[in-house]
């Protein structure tokens, strides 16, 4: 049995893959706003460094996994704590348990995603780039350019970057290289409060006529069996992936978009990145 510690733990789908870990017989380390075994607020750099601290307190320093569910929705308004959790609150937090997931040899990380990022059209990049060079308020200017839209692209751009993130550093030496595996599940519209809150907001009509193929929303504890499966050694060679699981709605809009080959502009950076690589 493993030790993993779990962020968003208090509620929606961070507290359906902690109790499908409890389980399972793992021991799980909650990390939440309100409630759990380490209460920080991932909003604040201190509240990110306490986070990383109790947590490697309580595991020994020593993870086996990881999974960083907590996040803020589109809520306008929000947009600058949206940008604190959906983007410091992952990557420091991961940062900071990199040691202690090498020192498992074989650890597994999910980082919760987005369907958005495929689905929602024109998100800035400029607010993306600025979100992984880690300057948050030009990130969130960026992506409040249109005001209407400043909540969906923030919260977009947020999911983007994070994923971004995961691909660039899954696959380097002080990640894959150490044993961990980085991936993203990306769901769609899942019924959490988050969903509720969006559901009761004024863009609640336009949630509910988003298209989903299969229809109706995605149920937490369904997700936290993909959480289980990404952090079960049937994901031993999953690495940099993300793994939609939305009813559809991705394919729906993009099912022509990808895969695709390797256009001609870039074949000579290709055959760079196939030279530079190093087992």
């Amino acid at each position: 049995m493993g030790v993993y510690a779990v962020t968003g733990a208090a509620s929606g789908m961070g507290a359906a893959s902690a109790d499908r870990l409890r389980a399972a017989g793992h021991t799980v380390i909650t990390v939440d706003l309100k409630e759990g075994d380490v209460v920080a607020d991932l909003a604040t750099p201190a509240g990110r460094a306490a986070a990383v601290r109790q947590t490697l307190e309580r595991a020994g320093n020593r993870l086996d996994g990881a999974v960083l569910a907590a996040g803020l929705g589109p809520v306008p308004g929000k947009e600058q704590t949206l940008a604190q959790v959906n983007v410091r609150g992952v990557i420091e937090l991961l940062e900071g348990w990199r040691p202690a997931l090498a020192a498992a040899g074989n650890s597994k990380v999910v980082v919760f995603g987005s369907n958005s990022t495929t689905t929602t059209p024109a998100v800035p990049m400029s607010a993306v780039r600025a979100f992984l060079a880690g300057d948050l308020d030009k990130g969130v200017r960026r992506a409040g350019r249109i005001r209407p839209a400043a909540a969906p692209f923030t919260y977009a751009a947020s999911k983007i970057a994070v994923t971004h993130w995961v691909r660039r550093n899954a696959v380097t030496p002080d990640w894959a290289g150490a044993g961990i595996r980085l991936n993203i599940l990306a769901p769609g519209a899942v019924a959490t409060p988050l969903l509720d809150t969006q559901l009761a907001s004024p863009e609640g009509d336009r949630v509910r006529s988003f298209p989903v193929p299969i229809g109706g929303f995605g149920e937490p504890d369904r997700i936290a069996e993909w959480v289980e499966f990404m952090l079960s050694p049937a994901a031993d060679f999953l690495v940099g992936s993300v793994v939609v699981v939305d009813g559809g709605s991705e394919a729906w809009f993009r099912a022509v978009d990808w895969p695709r080959p390797v256009p001609v502009r870039k074949v000579l950076r290709y055959v760079r990145r196939m030279r530079s690589f190093r087992r």
